[in-house]
């Protein structure tokens, strides 16, 4: 019986996919999560008084450096030519929330899911770091895949 978990061979024990056989494609993937915090500390990152500096442009350039190394980090991923990277930072003031969102783009024979939610979960990670001092209960969430295109499957867009 074959398994839909493409990491596991025909006697369960953990590979790395073989993609040679893929056609290159450009693909491309967007993520989004977000970070709820007490309203002082959504204050103190608006208004760049952050003990550490400026919180949202540190958390971007992590991002970014995030989704480069996700092979790295996450033991079966392919290292892959990542032609693009962009990080968006919103601040939501109703819900105490900084949001994060990445897009990844490559020409490859697989996705950058993997990258564009590892520079999300970066991103949100660094926040935290920069502001802990003041606010240890941050909570990260809602950190997913919104879409993805290219590639034999074609594309997906998260239901909202």
């Amino acid at each position: 019986m074959s398994s839909p978990l493409t990491h596991f061979d025909s006697q369960g024990q953990a590979h790395m996919v073989d993609v040679a056989g893929k056609s290159e494609t450009h693909r491309v993937a967007r993520a989004a999560g977000r970070i709820r915090m007490q309203p002082a500390t959504l204050a103190l990152i608006a208004q760049g008084s952050a003990k550490k500096g400026d919180v949202l442009g540190v958390a971007r350039i992590a991002a970014i450096q995030g989704a480069k190394r996700t092979s790295d980090l996450i033991p079966l991923c392919h290292p892959l030519p990542i032609t693009r990277v962009a990080v968006e930072f919103e601040l939501d003031e109703a819900a105490s929330a900084v949001i994060c969102s990445a897009q990844v783009e490559t020409l490859g024979r697989t996705g950058v899911e993997m990258e564009a939610l590892t520079a999300v979960q970066i991103g949100l990670l660094t926040v935290y770091d920069m502001c802990k001092a003041a606010d240890r209960g941050m909570v990260m969430e809602q950190i997913r895949v919104l879409e993805k295109q290219g590639g034999k499957s074609g594309a997906w867009h998260a239901e909202v």
